[in-house]
């Protein structure tokens, strides 16, 4: 009887923390995921009456050149950015895993950037772009530091990509960490037996093992530079000339005051599947390279 009042008790106690968890979920995750869905066969505007359109926005997403040009944007910076994340981050891993001091401290150090908040970040650089890189440009009369590079058309997007990376590789590091330090250290021990050099030493031996850490990397570096809007709304606000708006910014700003509700909607239903189409390749790929090895 004892061990059953126990269970009961347990199973009261389960339910009283899932429950509410539950419920939270489906009411700020779930239900306003089917709300878009559903508002993504409309043609509401985020106010008023509405009727309904079948695939009608599906199929304008299609035909609209500043939501396509808005997809190569997002998966240029996307592509960019998760090389970038994972080369650096693996390297000060490696660096903060070797026999250096205060490797702590600088751990935290690296950590940092993960904790403050995209906006304050993007506004922090966004005055460094304006203000202080033109400045120092104009002292050293180097002229392409002379005019902030948001302000180009062109190479725009190279500065918000250098936000999105600087704060995107703390996370990543901490994770390469933790693969690094599952690595056997006998496994070094027989690659010096064997004469194996630096490099032999980490495409042999230490990459195979940090594979599944890299598999996670890839998924969730490329999934945060795809959603990327922190960035573009404290830097550049998509511009300029629209040259850095990304899906999800051109969402938000036409969404919420276009009037495109329902059109940008589909837009976000579109970018979900894209998203999870992409998670869906990577895991494949990088779970084919882990069976090989």
């Amino acid at each position: 009887m004892s061990k059953r009042k126990a269970l009961s008790s347990n199973n009261r106690t389960y339910l009283a923390m899932t429950i509410p968890i539950v419920i939270l979920f489906f009411l700020f995750n779930t239900l306003p995921l089917i709300t878009g869905a559903v508002y993504s066969f409309t043609n509401y505007r985020g106010y008023g009456t509405f009727d309904f359109v079948g695939l009608r926005n599906y199929i304008d997403l299609f035909s609209d050149e500043r939501v396509l040009h808005s997809y190569l944007f997002t998966f240029k910076y996307a592509i960019a950015g998760t090389i970038l994340i994972n080369c650096l981050s693996l390297l000060l891993a490696m660096g903060l895993n070797s026999r250096i001091r205060c490797k702590s401290l600088l751990r935290g150090v690296y950590f940092v950037p993960n904790i403050l908040g995209g906006l304050i970040v993007g506004y922090i650089f966004s005055f460094i772009f304006t203000y202080i890189i033109p400045a120092v440009g104009k002292a050293m009369h180097i002229g392409f530091l002379e005019n902030s590079i948001l302000a180009s058309e062109r190479y725009a997007w190279i500065g918000v990509l250098v936000v999105g990376v600087w704060q995107a590789v703390a996370m990543n590091t901490i994770i390469y960490i933790s693969g690094l330090q599952t690595v056997p250290a006998d496994i070094y021990e027989a690659g010096m037996i064997d004469g194996a050099n630096p490099w032999q030493k980490f495409w042999k031996l230490t990459f195979p093992m940090l594979l599944p850490f890299v598999s996670i990397n890839l998924i969730l570096s490329t999934k945060n530079m795809m959603m990327v809007f922190d960035q573009i709304m404290s830097l550049t606000k998509g511009g300029p000339a629209q040259s850095t708006e990304s899906i999800s910014y051109l969402i938000y700003k036409n969404g919420m005051d276009g009037g495109q509700f329902g059109f940008q909607s589909a837009n976000a239903v579109v970018f979900f599947i894209v998203i999870v189409a992409f998670s869906i390749i990577q895991m494949k790929i990088t779970g084919k390279k882990e069976e090989q090895l």
